[in-house]
């Protein structure tokens, strides 16, 4: 069974090695950090399950932090640890996006509780989640963040882009593409799809740096 991985920020270094201790004895996988510097890269290259993080943190207010992120699109569960233990401060935490708020000092094994019952509520909430290069696509929720900015899609588009991006590296007819998308086959050109195509671009790559798509002669289309 693949053990769930959290990723703990906290800037005291005694009180991250005990909570990198307690939790790997509780049957997790745990990366420490004293910092957010590395922090959305490693959302963006591990599977992270939950994040551990306290509000005093250097350069950075926790709180506002996490704001960012979930601006970003990441739904990563998130705990906050911290001393900051005011019913204000609470809210903000939970305004920001926190799914719990623990305030120190605390008890490691209430602690291990709140993980698991975060980790189980979230899990069952959780939506899936389709990412290539820099795009980042919701299902449930219809969105789309290019490059971590919101971007709005008409309902056709975001299909449209899903299926690419379910399909990547393969190359996509024009009839393929109006029987699953539009949902008809004959009642539509071929126009019709390199006209949606043109207009997705325009949207996910307004400068026309990026070149997501790639055009195959008398095929179709692909991702690049």
């Amino acid at each position: 069974m693949v053990k769930p991985l959290i990723a703990i920020i906290e800037d005291e270094e005694d009180l991250l090695e005990l909570l990198e201790f307690h939790l790997k004895k509780a049957d997790f996988e745990v990366e420490g950090f004293l910092n957010v510097q590395n922090i959305e890269k490693l959302l963006k290259e591990e599977p992270i399950d939950l994040l551990l993080v306290d509000r005093n943190l250097p350069g950075v207010e926790g709180a506002e932090f996490i704001k960012r992120l979930r601006e970003k699109g990441y739904a990563t569960p998130v705990i906050f640890l911290t001393a900051k233990s005011g019913d204000k401060e609470k809210l903000e935490g939970f305004e920001a996006g926190a799914d719990d708020y623990i305030t120190k000092p605390f008890k490691f094994e209430e602690l291990i509780a709140r993980i698991r019952a975060v980790l189980k509520r979230t899990k069952g909430e959780e939506q899936e989640v389709y990412q290539y290069r820099d795009l980042i696509l919701k299902p449930k929720s219809r969105e789309l963040f290019v490059d971590s900015e919101s971007v709005e899609l008409t309902k056709l588009e975001f299909y449209l882009l899903l299926e690419f991006i379910k399909n990547r590296h393969i190359v996509l007819s024009r009839e393929y593409l109006l029987e699953t998308v539009w949902g008809a086959c004959g009642e539509y050109q071929d126009k019709t799809v390199n006209v949606a195509i043109k207009r997705l671009r325009e949207k996910i790559d307004p400068d026309k740096e990026k070149n997501y798509f790639r055009s195959v002669r008398g095929e179709g289309y692909t991702l690049c």
